[in-house]
């Protein structure tokens, strides 16, 4: 996910691969994955890409827009305003995404944290549901997932999730990989139902293997900030009529 905190470790792995591609004559962009030749193309941003070019991203093939609104319950990305309504302006879809530190606070907290600061929903079918981003801990590989253990971590996710859906009427998107999801809740099943299910994994043909419980993927991210697009890059598993039906509830 294109997050504010990107531990340098991860920065450093991408100037390297920059550094190949330069010494290779070029830059080497990702390109969408054959399979989602016909899905809609969007991204997803942070503070990181700052002022962005959403008429230009357009232009290049984006049809909708995750922007990071918050963090625990004390972090707001001083951008969001501008990207959440930019992005809208030049005729994207866009939902806000939070990302979670289970071991700061609670669901609940950070949840109403998150709807406070642009994590809403409106069925005005441009507006995509709020979009849960978990993933293992930037900030302390010892404690990958934040020292809670799986009942504790899928009591969590829950508490979020329903307090989202008390506060805008619809269950967030969860955003995760599988490997997370399965080392950390325990391959947990309890949210597949009533979640869309938005799944990472990089340089990849296919989607892959799914977390615990899904048996289809509402957005893929296939690229996390080598793409054409400012931030990572990613797919939705439909038709554009069908994602304009998706932001809407239907």
């Amino acid at each position: 996910m294109a997050r504010d905190h990107t531990p340098f470790r991860h920065r450093g792995r991408r100037l390297a691969a920059y550094a190949a591609a330069l010494a290779l004559g070029g830059i080497a962009l990702a390109e969408a994955p054959a399979s989602g030749a016909s899905r809609p193309k969007g991204h997803d941003v942070s503070s990181h890409q700052k002022n962005v070019d959403w008429r230009g991203a357009k232009a290049k093939g984006a049809r909708f827009v995750y922007v990071k609104a918050t963090e625990s319950t004390t972090y707001r990305n001083p951008y969001f305003g501008r990207q959440y309504n930019g992005s809208r302006e030049a005729g994207l879809l866009r939902g806000a995404y939070h990302f979670a530190l289970p071991d700061r606070s609670s669901g609940q907290a950070q949840a109403a944290h998150f709807v406070r600061n642009g994590g809403g929903w409106t069925a005005d079918g441009w507006t995509l549901p709020p979009a849960l981003d978990i993933e293992y801990n930037p900030y302390d590989e010892k404690r990958r997932c934040y020292g809670l253990g799986k009942a504790r971590m899928v009591d969590w996710i829950k508490s979020f999730s329903d307090e989202i859906k008390r506060l805008t009427g619809r269950r967030p998107v969860i955003y995760t990989t599988t490997h997370w999801w399965n080392t950390c809740t325990g391959s947990s099943r309890a949210f597949a139902a009533d979640h869309p299910l938005w799944t990472a994994r990089h340089d990849a043909a296919s989607a892959g293997t799914l977390p615990a419980g899904w048996t289809s993927w509402t957005f893929w991210q296939y690229d996390n900030g080598s793409g054409s697009l400012p931030g990572d890059q990613n797919l939705f598993d439909g038709s554009l009529d069908r994602l304009k039906q998706f932001a809407r509830g239907a």
